[in-house]
């Protein structure tokens, strides 16, 4: 027999055990749960998850120890998830122990005692770890023929999450995720004995970004879904391994499809992105594509000035005509928005540069004021793409900065994997953000805040030493950076004091591949600059063309201005909301003025409405591609919809190269060209959870969503995390917005995950979680206009006005935050102003009907 303790040279120390007879050596403090794994024993089990703490809640996993290791038995069955392996310890499973069998038998019979059986109308029927167990592991027939407890059911936990408690076996998963994960405790296991439950507190719902996956996590049917309670059967479905399209985390997900519908998502596994997370509007935001403004054939203007559906070659001749008359009155400008797959983005890169022999192209449909900063800034980061940092970067890192980024909002997994570092046992992560106030998510990391006035980010991040910073040193800047002068280049001087890595974290999905595929004005595919001879010679030669343009082109905001005063003409525009510009209005503009737009959309739109042509357009679902994350990692996905008969971006785009006659030499696939032309990430692809096999089963009658909820307002009582009295770092003593007049403030603002986003809409459920609108002030601003917590402030500009309730936390004087693009609250459309923007104040009545929008009344 092997020494019981081993110690590897450079790796953890090993502990040899015996379980069923098996000898096995694992790392010390292993539970014999994890142990039994290794050698192919599945111990069943119901508390127990590999990524929460042990807690031998439901004692379904019990064992016999015959030995603790010291010649010693354990005297009683012990829980194989909350101990762990000694040297020589002997185990016997309940595959080689008629101890062990007997106690999971007694303890299965317990946990059905109450349980309702209804297994043929339970949503986890068909994938339920009790319902196996119960087969495996439990006893053939019950001895209870008492009456069983009954509860009013479903009990709404929040808009997305219902709890059925006679289902619940108080495995405590859901609690322990909310608590350990996400950080949000608004979930409990209440009362003591035979009356304990899930429950929440009755002034406090359910509101995480994260509930779905206690939904997911929970053993048995007691948490389920809203808009997918009873809509099918898990055997009905056909799941299919897709990548998140809604922002740059990159998350693994698996589609489940029913006959042509998607009905859910659930997270998919993935060690190195997401482990086996992901956030609800990942999980729910999927029915954009399945509303009445889904288009469905091309649209083309006719004589009187209406959109009419067309045929495929006639909309493909009236927009090549188009483009090409307008490439000679002005040229043609490419508006390619940030939520395109790579296959598609690389097409517009292209497409501009081949077809339409021009360099004003843009991917950033948001406000960026310092567009060749924001370039050069990226082009530095794709330089050092062949070793980016990684998620596991994140976790061992000694500190992190985050420099204009807000991750709980803008890349909720990036927040998941800091919150995990902050809370390990042994040097947690030190988080610091440069933010107006302490969010909810910068407190559940207990991140230092550097209190900063919004569009001072640069002298802030000069000013800051970090000469305690524990190293390694990471600087995550988000894109609200890229609106604010010089603020890229002081976090590249941040980075270079604290001998730190930068990366880049964009909030939409699209965005790192749009970078990547030169979808910027004097950046070519891999970040080559334009006006480099040799890289346009290398791309030119890789797309089968001769030349290609070599003066730098317009960004979206000069292209926008020429082209609202007539001086483009014409526009090809895919993807692109007016409403994420610091200027609507001006897009609109644009978008009218323009000599011949081409309109590349899923849905009808702002931009739809205003095109001389419409192509519609694959939905995610509905296509196969990729999209490059924020750490330059590739994420393959297949299409959940292979019959939607509707074209790619891609594909569209070759066919009006064609119609228009200009080169676009087909040949090798768009993958092969991207790598040729240094994309990163285009290598071998990590594993990815495997499809599960499907039954087609008969349509079913679906049911019909409920109207959009009102618009909702926070309670002024209401905590959301942001603590008035919590301690922040104010930069040079007392933070003050200077140079303004009484009454008026700097607007600080950034999108939350749940907002009013197009890729949010049909999910009423969705959108009743999201966070209310509030304006959060100091008590100086406040005091200096009147107002208290609760109070209704009128924020103001010469646009427009937003009426929001009031709530106090600690932040600089003269400064208003508000979410930049919620119901009822707009910034852009409705005043027409960004991060960093002066605005008025005053105090406000409460509007009469709040479902309005918060519009002045």
């Amino acid at each position: 027999m092997s020494a019981p303790t081993q110690h590897q040279p450079d790796g953890p120390t090993m502990v040899t055990c015996t379980i069923d007879g098996i000898e096995v050596s694992v790392p010390e403090n292993t539970l014999i749960i994890r142990a039994a794994e290794q050698i192919g024993v599945c111990i069943p089990r119901f508390c127990d998850h590999p990524l929460l703490e042990p807690v031998g809640a439901c004692r379904q996993c019990l064992v016999d120890i015959p030995d603790m290791g010291n010649g010693k038995p354990m005297p009683k069955p012990a829980a194989s998830c909350t101990t762990t392996v000694m040297p020589g310890m002997v185990v016997r499973t309940q595959a080689t122990s008629a101890v062990a069998d007997k106690a999971q038998r007694g303890i299965m019979e317990m946990l059905l005692l109450n349980h309702p059986l209804d297994c043929p109308v339970c949503d986890k029927g068909g994938e339920c770890p009790l319902q196996n167990q119960a087969m495996s592991n439990g006893r053939p027939e019950t001895r209870y023929d008492g009456p069983k407890r009954v509860y009013p059911k479903p009990i709404p936990l929040s808009s997305t999450v219902l709890l059925d408690r006679e289902r619940c076996v108080l495995c405590a998963r859901c609690t322990r995720f909310s608590e350990q994960i996400a950080g949000d405790a608004f979930i409990e296991l209440l009362e003591r004995g035979a009356l304990q439950q899930v429950g929440i507190s009755s002034s406090q719902p359910l509101r995480s970004y994260f509930s779905g996956n206690t939904v997911q996590i929970c053993p048995v049917g007691a948490l389920t879904s809203t808009s997918y309670r009873f809509r099918a059967r898990p055997f009905d479905l056909r799941a299919v391994p897709t990548t998140c399209e809604h922002c740059a985390s990159g998350c693994a997900l698996r589609t489940d499809v029913r006959r042509g519908v998607v009905l859910r998502r659930q997270a998919g596994v993935d060690p190195a992105v997401n482990e086996e997370w992901n956030c609800d509007k990942g999980r729910w935001a999927t029915q954009y594509t399945s509303g009445a403004d889904r288009l469905s054939a091309p649209l083309v203007r006719d004589d009187a000035g209406e959109l009419v559906a067309t045929s495929w070659p006639d909309a493909l001749a009236t927009a090549a005509e188009g483009l090409l008359r307008a490439q000679s009155h002005g040229g043609v400008g490419v508006l390619a928005g940030g939520r395109l797959t790579c296959e598609d983005a690389h097409a517009y890169s292209r497409f501009a540069r081949q077809t339409l022999g021009t360099n004003d192209v843009d991917f950033r449909a948001r406000p960026i004021g310092f567009g060749d900063e924001e370039e050069s800034f990226l082009r530095d980061l794709l330089r050092q793409q062949q070793s980016p940092l990684t998620y596991a970067d994140l976790e061992s890192a000694g500190t992190v900065i985050l420099a204009g980024f807000e991750p709980e909002d803008e890349s909720p997994i990036v927040f998941l994997r800091l919150r995990k570092a902050s809370r390990r046992r042994k040097n947690p992560v030190r988080v610091v953000t440069f933010a107006s106030w302490a969010s909810p998510g910068s407190a559940k990391l207990n991140a230092r805040v550097v209190a900063t006035v919004p569009g001072q980010e640069a002298s802030a991040l000069d000013a800051f030493a970090g000469s305690d910073l524990a190293g390694p040193v990471i600087v995550l800047v988000g894109q609200r950076l890229a609106a604010v002068p010089a603020a890229l280049g002081a976090v590249a001087r941040l980075a270079q004091r604290a001998h730190a890595r930068l990366a880049w974290i964009p909030r939409r999905a699209g965005e790192p591949g749009a970078a990547q595929a030169g979808l910027l004005p004097s950046l070519l595919p891999g970040g080559r600059l334009v006006s480099d001879e040799a890289a346009r010679a290398d791309v030119a030669t890789v797309w089968g063309v001769d030349s290609l343009p070599s003066h730098p082109g317009r960004d979206v905001q000069a292209m926008l201005v020429a082209a609202a005063h007539a001086q483009l003409g014409g526009l090809v525009v895919a993807g692109f909301d007016p409403n994420d510009c610091a200027d609507p209005q001006l897009a609109l503009n644009a978008l009218e003025q323009a000599g011949f737009v081409v309109s590349l959309e899923l849905r009808r739109s702002q931009v739809s409405d205003r095109a001389d042509v419409v192509f519609p357009v694959a939905a995610v679902t509905e296509k196969s591609g990729s999209f490059l994350t924020w750490e330059f990692r590739r994420r393959p996905f297949a299409a959940a919809l292979p019959e939607a008969a509707t074209w790619s971006d891609a594909r569209v785009l070759e066919a009006l190269a064609q119609q228009m006659g200009l080169p676009w030499p087909s040949g090798a696939p768009v993958s092969e060209h991207m790598q040729q032309l240094g994309s990163a990430g285009f290598g071998p692809t990590q594993p990815r959870l495997p499809a599960e096999a499907g039954q087609p089963a008969e349509p079913d009658q679906l049911p019909t969503a409920p109207a959009a909820p009102p618009v909702q307002f926070s309670d002024p009582q209401e905590d959301l995390g942001a603590d008035p009295d919590r301690l922040v770092e104010v930069q040079g003593g007392q933070a003050t917005a200077t140079g303004l007049a009484l009454g008026e403030a700097v607007l600080s603002t950034w999108a939350q995950l749940l907002d009013a986003g197009s890729l949010q809409d049909h999910e009423p459920y969705l959108a009743a979680s999201a966070r209310p609108v509030v304006a959060r002030l100091s008590p100086v601003t406040a005091t200096e206009i009147g107002l208290e917590s609760g109070d209704w402030v009128r924020v103001s500009s010469d646009r427009g006005a937003i009426l929001a309730p009031v709530q106090l936390v600690a932040m600089p004087a003269r400064v208003v935050w508000l979410p930049t693009n919620s119901p009822g609250c707009q910034v852009g459309p409705q005043l027409a102003a960004t991060h960093g923007s002066v605005v008025r104040l005053a105090r406000a009545s409460a509007p009469t009907q709040p479902e309005q929008g918060g519009q002045p009344q």
